[in-house]
């Protein structure tokens, strides 16, 4: 199960009492687009994406406030299916999405930075990679901020939920960048 804390966030598994934001997150048509996925503002079937998400609480987890305790993003750090398969308990890909209300406040960027902390001094990872949408200039700015490496671009790797095939870009850190960033 994924949980840490950060200065101003706790992330943790998603809970069934996260719904109102969860849907408000969800069906929110700037949201969606920038991490791949259609935009759903029907509460049944938010209901069910977060039932799977609180059922699987090792894979997707909630971005919340401390001083609220309200949910306004997610995180994962998944297995890296562009990566070879034996390495899968070496490197995981970091995904993450905020709420549109939360946007330029730091948030993604503490919780990025959390996450690859989690990953390599609590997981033992030894890569963590990161991918984004040639669009999302957001993204792109957290990444930078959080001192990953650019690889390259994956030209036509993923077809979005309207037909549009994009590219990616990719970046990674390994444990010897991590640890020079962190003076480990």
């Amino acid at each position: 199960m994924i949980r840490f804390d950060t200065e101003r966030l706790l992330i943790r598994p998603w809970q069934m009492e996260d719904f109102d934001a969860f849907l408000q997150m969800e069906g929110n048509p700037n949201v969606g687009p920038n991490a791949g996925w259609a935009p759903c503002s029907d509460p049944e079937t938010v209901k069910e994406i977060l039932k799977g998400f609180v059922e699987r609480p090792d894979e997707v987890v909630a971005i919340t406030q401390k001083d609220s305790g309200r949910a306004i993003g997610s995180l994962g750090l998944h297995i890296d299916e562009h990566r070879d398969y034996s390495m899968k308990d070496e490197i995981r890909m970091l995904g993450y999405v905020l709420d549109e209300p939360y946007w330029g406040r730091g948030y993604m960027t503490e919780a990025a930075r959390g996450a690859l902390r989690y990953a390599f001094e609590t997981l033992g990872m030894e890569m963590v990679t990161i991918y984004h949408f040639p669009f999302n200039a957001r993204s792109r700015r957290v990444i930078e901020k959080c001192g990953f490496t650019y690889e390259g671009t994956l030209r036509r790797t993923v077809q979005r939920y309207d037909g549009v095939v994009l590219d990616e870009l990719c970046y990674s850190m390994n444990r010897a960048e991590y640890e020079k960033l962190t003076e480990k």
